[in-house]
């Protein structure tokens, strides 16, 4: 179930990461940053993505720990853009409050998935 929640998340946070690039680069003529985040935010979802397929469960945790690795660069992104006033307080803390609900998910699966193979192995 959890693992639904965390595909629809990512899917959303990645529209609404798309949208906020546009609205930067049309309104802020921001082009360096807002593509770096542009680039970390949409590969959370493909990420996620990539992880419903997993071949093993291993393998399966690598791919959602490069979801989680770019979810934080995202966060960064905007801490950046926030930091240098291409953004406000109340925008940055919107998208990055979004942001960090997926990566909790994401760790959270990342966890129990990683105590369910150590149960497994044992």
């Amino acid at each position: 179930m959890s693992e639904s929640i965390v595909k629809i998340k990512s899917f959303e946070l990645a529209i609404r990461g798309v949208n906020f690039y546009k609205w930067l680069i049309s309104e802020k003529k921001e082009f360096v940053m807002s593509k770096q985040f542009l680039r970390s935010i949409t590969s959370v979802g493909a990420n996620v993505r990539e992880a419903m397929n997993a071949q093993s469960k291993a393998d399966f945790i690598h791919k959602l720990s490069i979801a989680q690795k770019e979810c934080d660069e995202s966060m960064y992104w905007l801490e950046i853009l926030k930091e240098t006033s291409y953004i406000s307080v109340i925008e940055f803390y919107s998208i990055h409050q979004q942001c960090n609900e997926v990566l909790k998910i994401i760790r959270s699966i990342i966890m129990t998935s990683k105590k369910k193979l150590i149960t497994h192995n044992s």
